[in-house]
């Protein structure tokens, strides 16, 4: 097919380019441009002295890097980006542009808003710093061990008023509502699930560090040049459990159609690290936060689409944990040909009332 038949299929309206934008956010970090309509973002950086993983390995300095909107003397509100993303991902429009605005639920006048790079992300410390595969092997209980130090050591916060994730940051939040009971008044994990990483989940995050550990390119991570099986194995992995079955069916009605889909984003240059890439997906093997589900003390509402292909609803995991979280309750999208699979929970315009209500009616506290 030809460069202009591509652009034609891809342009065709701008829902085509969300669903795309949610794509590429499972493979990539992405740069957004600052709404004019809250303040301006922050940047910061802070190192860890001798920061203990939960292998036992030590790193002597683990640098974190940060983002914040709003002023510290505001409420703290700590939200966590996704697999392969930044903290600055979560500026995009669907998302900043709908909640941190005068009016809107997180407003930034009103809320000191917390963005941080998870380990091994962004700015943070990762292999492609340097050590490559010489980096500790973190876990996403070192995710949260490293975003709480933050928090309290360095940005002097004392209490949350909301925690809320995406992905791989809604399962940090099940599991920093299970290990800091007392830390937040709101817990809000989207995207995920409060059981093992398994099934389908597991296998094909499985196939992405296979993918790059068995290219020869990748030379036991010593290589000269990016090895080319990680784009491929993120671009598979994105289409096969991102996007939604009806909205790439009415994308992708032909299999020129869907060819052409295929092609441009392969096409978008891949900026990422093997390594950083293998240690992302990697980290998420052990994730199980049951055992403290009912140690959780604060509210909580867990939001899911029912077309996400990674937390499927219909094996009943969430229905069936939920109830062992006393202030807890489930946000189920309904699928449509508007969703977007498991990037759904991106576009804050399908739960900001809920989350706005629940701001409104959840009382202040700072212990359980």
């Amino acid at each position: 097919m030809t460069s202009a038949a591509v652009e034609r299929v891809a342009s065709r309206s701008s829902f085509i380019q969300n669903v795309l934008k949610c794509l590429a956010l499972a493979a990539a970090t992405i740069t957004v441009s600052h709404a004019a309509d809250y303040p301006a973002p922050k940047e910061g950086d802070w190192v860890v002295r001798d920061f203990r993983f939960h292998t036992g390995e030590v790193l002597p300095e683990l640098r974190i890097h940060y983002t914040t909107i709003g002023d510290p003397s505001g409420e703290p509100v700590l939200i966590l980006h996704g697999t392969a993303q930044s903290g600055t991902v979560m500026l995009a429009p669907q998302f900043a542009g709908e909640l941190f605005g005068p009016g809107q639920p997180l407003d930034a006048r009103r809320y000191y808003v917390i963005l941080p790079d998870a380990i091994g992300h962004g700015k943070s410390s990762k292999p492609s710093d340097g050590l490559r595969t010489a980096f500790p092997k973190y876990d996403y209980d070192d995710l949260v061990d490293a975003g709480h130090r933050l928090l309290t050591e360095h940005l002097g916060v004392k209490h949350l008023r909301l925690v809320l994730g995406n992905s791989m940051g809604g399962m940090e939040t099940w599991i920093y509502a299970a290990r800091q009971p007392g830390f937040m008044d709101l817990a809000v994990p989207m995207a995920s699930l409060p059981s093992p990483m398994s099934g389908r989940n597991w296998m094909l995050r499985r196939l992405i560090i296979d993918s790059i550990r068995t290219d020869p390119e990748w030379m036991n991570g010593h290589y000269t040049k990016q090895p080319r099986s990680a784009q491929f194995a993120s671009v598979f992995f994105a289409f096969a459990t991102a996007g939604g079955n009806q909205p790439l069916q009415r994308i992708a009605p032909t299999a020129e159609k869907a060819d052409a889909l295929v092609d441009q984003r392969l096409a978008v240059p891949f900026t990422a690290d093997a390594n950083d890439v293998l240690y992302q997906w990697a980290s998420s093997h052990d994730y199980d936060p049951s055992p403290g589900l009912d140690r959780i003390h604060a509210t909580l509402l867990s939001i899911n689409s029912a077309d996400d292909e990674r937390n499927p609803p219909e094996l009943g995991t969430l229905e069936r944990e939920i109830k062992r979280v006393k202030n807890g309750r489930v946000l189920l999208i309904p699928a449509s040909d508007q969703t977007a699979g498991h990037g759904t929970t991106f576009f804050a315009k399908w739960w900001k009332k809920d989350v706005d209500d629940l701001l409104r009616a959840t009382p202040r506290s700072v212990a359980p």
